[in-house]
């Protein structure tokens, strides 16, 4: 079993906005299988002992380093939480706090150490084009599984989730031919299916509000239909895997939900490419790092495609957004791209995480504005 702590908008923006003295970035490969965990623990030992090593390079006061070594020690004598992990754990630590998220994705080992966190390897973790729910919805049963790039499909349980069609209307079986409450034969039917779908609807209220990955509904008519028609989750994937699912396991569902996730991607970053062309033309887009710094430190970036691999080290002026370029990481420099996103969130604006080849010209990013600066 996975055991996740996907970050949401306000925490991502929360850790965006924070500043200090020390602020330690860790990202380390784990796993769900206990016995194999140790390789973790011990890398995230020897990540530590390099963020302390920039930080003395740094001439941090020992007064700052030693709560980020003891926080961190602590976590790593802790067996109970390295019992319940995922693909990957991020862990943020200041001399003030730390937190972790354990995430779907696999990620590779990284540190970084500067005044402010560095975010964007998160990015991917909340990307939505390999993460998704399915409705595995049919009768005699319905069922929600959740769906992840590297990991295995899981049920995820619902409270208040009608066990089928029949338990939602209060009665032995929605075929029923009898005309109480002047109901019967196909219409009656139909209208205690669309109570059915009433129901499932209003348990998966919760679970999905504040989501925004897709929910591929796996049904045939007529409770496709007619869940389409009163579904509250606005992320409704436009094709249906169009199947019973009721023998179906979570992998099966999630190998049919896939493609529809490509196919969601792909036109995702199509849309964007075509908004981006039709900006660029307007000098409302740009993939030059010192425009874009600017343009996000004035809140005037919409949305920001970052490439989720490259570290472009350097500073971003807080105030005019100017970019000075360093050679390499330091304890005194960050990720530009990474600080231009952050800023990006801060001012309501959305990040797209992809690999390079899908940003315009293959650059580090690509900004689409929501006014020409």
């Amino acid at each position: 079993m996975l055991y996740l702590d996907i970050p949401t908008d306000g925490q991502l923006r929360r850790l965006a906005e924070e500043r200090g003295d020390a602020h330690v970035s860790l990202y380390i490969p784990t796993t769900p299988e206990t016995q194999s965990i140790g390789q973790a623990r011990i890398e995230l030992g020897n990540l530590l002992k390099q963020a302390i090593d920039q930080l003395e390079a740094a001439g941090t006061p020992k007064r700052t380093m030693w709560p980020i070594e003891e926080q961190v020690a602590d976590l790593m004598e802790d067996d109970t939480f390295w019992r319940h992990q995922a693909h990957s754990l991020a862990i943020f630590v200041s001399p003030d706090r730390l937190r972790s998220f354990r995430l779907p994705n696999r990620l590779q080992s990284l540190v970084q150490v500067s005044d402010r966190f560095h975010l964007k390897p998160l990015f991917r973790a909340v990307s939505v084009e390999q993460h998704a729910f399915v409705l595995a919805l049919a009768e005699n049963d319905v069922r929600l599984i959740e769906v992840f790039a590297d990991a295995p499909a899981q049920q995820v349980r619902v409270a208040d989730m009608p066990r089928d069609a029949a338990s939602a209307s209060g009665s032995a079986t929605v075929n029923s031919r009898s005309y109480s409450r002047r109901l019967g034969g196909s219409e009656g039917q139909n209208v205690l299916l669309r109570a059915y779908c009433r129901r499932v609807d209003e348990a998966l209220r919760p679970v999905l509000m504040g989501r925004s990955e897709p929910l591929i509904l796996a049904a045939t008519d007529p409770l496709a239909s007619m869940f389409r028609n009163l579904c509250s989750h606005e992320p409704l994937a436009g094709e249906t895997i169009r199947t019973s699912p009721g023998q179906m396991t979570p992998d099966e569902l999630a190998t049919e939900a896939r493609p529809i996730l490509d196919g969601l991607h792909v036109q995702r970053l199509k849309d964007l490419h075509d908004v981006y062309s039709a900006r660029e033309a307007e000098g409302r887009a740009t993939t030059q790092l010192d425009l874009a710094a600017r343009a996000a430190t004035h809140g005037a970036v919409e949305t920001l495609l970052v490439d989720i691999d490259g570290v472009v080290p350097g500073t971003v002026d807080e105030i005019t957004g100017a970019v000075t370029l360093d050679k390499e990481d330091s304890a005194s420099t960050y990720g530009v791209v990474d600080e231009i996103a952050g800023r990006v969130l801060a001012m309501g604006g959305d990040i797209v995480a992809v690999r390079k080849e899908d940003i315009p010209g293959g650059a580090p990013l690509a900004a689409i504005l929501r006014y020409a600066v």
